[in-house]
């Protein structure tokens, strides 16, 4: 799959700052209705159109508009404006060190990308509220990279509450985080490949508070993301992208 232009995905600020730093990229206003919050910055990547969205900060509450709404949002008016080739969803997660995941490790979403917070336990609506979204495997991506792959998993909260480790364990999750399945939900929608790319902040199995970890290792995560965001775009400009 050749690739010429991908939009790029992220909720935070500060998880995008490195690597809006590391390739110059220009802030461009007017792009979406300015009522909303979405922040776009544009440039080119290694030869390629990049477009990276970020959620921006929510204009009630001041803080950086996390979770699956402004996520959802983003990926349909990123993939209305831009036509994206490809999408990334580039952010921060939690991990589990029983599985394997160290703080700094970034990971690339395989098997399929599912929700763990929306119980729905009628006839139907149980597979809908875990959704379930197919990833490309990427095995050569994933080996050139360096990246550990696994099963993405999302919710809308930080903590983890003993039903949604529950569901976590049901479908096999080994990356916790708040806006893959949403993106994904829009990307199966439209048929736009996605990829996730995930870099552990926090190892929620630790028995230390979540959100300690976070603040402590969001810089050093962010970074990692970066370089590996980076090494991801030079791989789509040089190789044809498998979707094996």
């Amino acid at each position: 799959m050749k690739i010429s232009t991908i939009a790029v995905i992220m909720a935070m600020s500060e998880e995008a700052e490195p690597f809006i730093r590391a390739h110059g990229l220009q802030r461009a206003d007017s792009v979406f209705d300015r009522q909303l919050p979405m922040d776009v910055f544009l440039g080119k990547v290694h030869g390629l159109d990049v477009s990276l969205v970020v959620c921006g900060k929510d204009p009630r509450f001041g803080v950086d508009s996390v979770g699956t709404q402004p996520a959802t949002l983003s990926t349909y008016l990123a993939i209305e404006r831009f036509k994206p080739d490809l999408l990334i969803n580039a952010g921060t997660a939690g991990g589990f060190q029983a599985k394997g995941a160290e703080i700094g490790d970034v990971y690339v979403g395989s098997g399929c990308i599912r929700f763990h917070d929306r119980r729905i336990p009628l006839p139907g609506f149980e597979a809908y509220g875990v959704g379930s979204y197919p990833m490309p495997e990427f095995h050569q991506f994933a080996a050139t990279l360096g990246l550990k792959r696994g099963i993405v998993s999302t919710g809308n909260s930080l903590d983890m509450a003993p039903e949604d480790l529950a569901m976590i364990q049901d479908n096999e999750g080994e990356v916790k985080e708040m806006e893959a399945a949403a993106i994904a939900w829009v990307a199966d929608l439209y048929q736009v490949p996605l990829v996730a790319l995930k870099s552990i902040t926090d190892l929620v199995d630790s028995g230390r508070p979540t959100h300690e970890e976070f603040l402590e290792n969001l810089s050093v995560a962010s970074e990692a993301l970066q370089a590996k965001l980076t090494a991801a775009i030079d791989y789509c400009a040089c190789t044809d992208l498998s979707l094996a």
